[in-house]
C-alpha cells in the first residue's frame, strides 16, 4: 500500500507540473549521469553535447560519472530520482542488453524511464597494445587462438559495449579468452597503453586519437563499411568474419513520470546540441556523427530500445553470460 501511495503521489505531482507551463524550467543546473568513468567514449559524447545543451537551456548541464556494474548502478539511481527534469541519463547499447545479462535488475529498462532522444551511433575498433605481435586482423585471430590461455582482453565491465563486442568476437572465432573487466573503458585504455592488457574492442570516440597518434595497434572496425576517419582499417566483415557488425548507439533518458513539457524542452535542447558545428566536427574527428534529426525524438529512442532488447536477448542467453 505504501508503495502505491508513493507512486500515486509522484503521478499527481507530475500531472500538476505537466498542467503548468515549462517556461520556468530549468531554474537550476541539470545533472547528466554518465554510467562509466571519466575519459571513456560515453563520457566523451556526454561532455561534447552538454555545453550546447547548457546554452539552449540557459542552465548548466553538469556531468556526473557513476560507474560500476556495466552501467546498471547509474541506471538504478536515475530510475529512483525525482521526475523533475533535473536528472537525465546518457547510456548506450548497454541499456538494452542489461535486462538479459542481469538476473536481478533493480529497474525496468523500458518502463522506469522516459526517452528523450537518440544522440549518435558509434563504430567500434579492435585494438591492441602497441607492441602486440600480430600485425593484422588475420594474424590477431590466429595468435589469440594459439595463445588463448595467455592473451588478456579488457572491457568496461559486464554489459558494457566493449564486453558485448568481445563476447561476439570470441563467439565468432570460437575461442574463450581471459577477460579483464574495468569500471569504464577510460581506465581500460590506460592499461592498454601501459601494456598491462593485450587487446580490446572500443568505440572510435575513445580510440581514434590513440590510433592516429601511433600509441596503440589497430586491426579492424566493426561496421559493415569502413569508417571515413580511419579509412585504412578493414572491417571484420571483409576480414573473414562475415556478418560481424556492432555499432554503439547512445540515447538520453529521464526518470519515469518526468512531465511531457520538460521532456519536450530537453529533446529540443538535444536537437540544438547536435546541430552545433563544434559538436559535429568533434564527432567527425572521433569517427562518428549525430543521428538524423528525425531520430532525435522520444519515439525513435523508445522504438530502438525495444528492438535492441529483442535482438540481443537470444544472443546473450545462448552465450550463457549472466550476473546476479
Amino acid at each position: 500500500m505504501k508503495r502505491k501511495l508513493i507512486g500515486l503521489f509522484g503521478l499527481c505531482a507530475a500531472m500538476a507540473f505537466g498542467a503548468a507551463s515549462a517556461d520556468d524550467y530549468p531554474s537550476k543546473p541539470i545533472t547528466m549521469i554518465i554510467p562509466f568513468s571519466a575519459g571513456g567514449p560515453t563520457d566523451t559524447v556526454g561532455r561534447l553535447i552538454a555545453q550546447p545543451m547548457s546554452t539552449y537551456l540557459k542552465q548548466q548541464v553538469v556531468i556526473e560519472n557513476v560507474g560500476g556494474a556495466g552501467g546498471t548502478l547509474a541506471a538504478g539511481r536515475v530510475a529512483r530520482s525525482a521526475p523533475d527534469g533535473y536528472t537525465i541519463f546518457l547510456h548506450h547499447i548497454g541499456h538494452s542488453t542489461a535486462p538479459s545479462l542481469y538476473r536481478k535488475l533493480p529497474y525496468d529498462a523500458i518502463n522506469d524511464f522516459e526517452p528523450i532522444g537518440l544522440v549518435t551511433s558509434v563504430p567500434m575498433t579492435i585494438v591492441a597494445r602497441k607492441d602486440f605481435p600480430a600485425k593484422d586482423i588475420k594474424e590477431l585471430i590466429a595468435y589469440v587462438k594459439a595463445n588463448k590461455d595467455k592473451v588478456t582482453y579488457a572491457n568496461a565491465g559486464l554489459g558494457s559495449a566493449s564486453h558485448l563486442c568481445g563476447m561476439l568476437f570470441m563467439t565468432a572465432i570460437q575461442t574463450d579468452l581471459t577477460t579483464v573487466p574495468y569500471k569504464g573503458t577510460g581506465p581500460a585504455m590506460n592499461d592498454l597503453l601501459g601494456g598491462q592488457v593485450d587487446f580490446m574492442c572500443d568505440q572510435t570516440t575513445n580510440t581514434t586519437s590513440q590510433i592516429k597518434g601511433g600509441k596503440i595497434r589497430a586491426y579492424a572496425v566493426t561496421t559493415r563499411n569502413r569508417v571515413a576517419s580511419l579509412p585504412d582499417l578493414p572491417t571484420l566483415h571483409e576480414s573473414g568474419l562475415p556478418g560481424f557488425e556492432v555499432t554503439v548507439w547512445h540515447g538520453i533518458y529521464a526518470p519515469k513520470g518526468t512531465p511531457k513539457p520538460v521532456i519536450d524542452k530537453l529533446t529540443k535542447a538535444l536537437a540544438f546540441s547536435l546541430k552545433d558545428e563544434t559538436v559535429k566536427q568533434r564527432f567527425g574527428d572521433l569517427g562518428t556523427e549525430p543521428v538524423d534529426p528525425s531520430q532525435v525524438t522520444p519515439a525513435a529512442l523508445r522504438s530502438l530500445l525495444r528492438s535492441e532488447i529483442d535482438k540481443w536477448s537470444p544472443i546473450i542467453k545462448k552465450a550463457g553470460v549472466y550476473a546476479d
